[in-house]
């Protein structure tokens, strides 16, 4: 299938679905009050971007989005090669990780109100903790995908250990390490949000609730498509940047071709 065809039936369908929003509650199939029609919520988001408070509140949430992201990123990166170059580390490690792991960020919002109340740190600590993990068990596998035959040249070639990360581990490891810092942005922009709405800190998640809580309908709706619009952003934009990447790898190389 052609990249035109596609485009054109992805905008048939989003035609499709915003129709659907518009006729559903015209019909009366749903309360208006509790789902508004798709123009009052285009003219609801027009308000809002004509507001500086809007975008102040997009700038907070970006903020917290791409610091925590970084900061799990460069941590899950690290940790991942260390735990995996440095011998029984793994082993050690295992046990530790698989209890941590499967913790929700969510429940960690108590601790975090406690140390941090709602300021940026609090929604800094659930975006990490969520994105590490993602990171740290790609990378894992990653390094675990190391052709043994290769490790062995590059010792028989007298590589040193770091030497060996760079030329042999990190190109194997990079397509693993891509794949997380991709499902980590997602993560870090759901947590980001999903703080600002609990916890009550600055950024488009506080807005939400303040729309709900006041009874402005279309406005949260509103707010609500404009996070979804971002994380469709933040995917696209992490797609392309994995693609720059690894243009050299076989997968990305084979789909350009096709």
């Amino acid at each position: 299938m052609t990249p035109g065809r596609n485009v054109a039936l992805g905008a048939a369908g989003l035609a499709a679905f915003l129709a659907l929003g518009e006729a559903v509650p015209r019909l009366g199939l749903v309360k208006e009050a509790y789902f508004p029609p798709t123009s009052r919520i285009a003219s609801a988001l027009g308000d809002e971007l004509s507001d500086d408070a809007f975008w102040h509140a997009l700038g907070d949430t970006l903020t917290g989005w791409a610091l925590g992201l970084a900061i799990a990123v460069c941590a899950g990166v690290a940790a991942g090669v260390v735990v995996s170059v440095v011998p029984y580390l793994r082993a050690v490690t295992a046990s530790t990780i698989e209890f941590l792991r499967p913790i929700p960020s969510v429940a960690l919002i108590p601790l975090a109100v406690l140390l941090y109340g709602t300021e940026l740190p609090s929604v800094l600590l659930l975006v990490v903790y969520a994105s590490f993990w993602q990171v740290l068990i790609q990378t894992l596998y990653g390094v675990q995908d190391v052709d043994p035959v290769a490790e062995e040249t590059a010792r028989s070639y007298g590589l040193g250990t770091w030497a060996r990360v760079r030329h042999v581990l990190w190109p194997t490891a990079l397509p693993y390490v891509m794949t997380g810092v991709r499902l980590a942005a997602a993560v870090a922009l759901i947590l980001a949000i999903t703080a600002e709405l609990v916890i009550g800190a600055p950024g488009l998640g506080q807005q939400i609730a303040v729309a709900q809580t006041s009874q402005a309908v279309p406005e949260m709706y509103a707010l609500i498509v404009v996070a979804g619009l971002l994380g469709l952003i933040i995917n696209v934009g992490a797609r392309t940047v994995e693609r720059w990447a690894l243009a050299w790898h076989q997968s990305v190389r084979g789909e350009v071709a096709v």
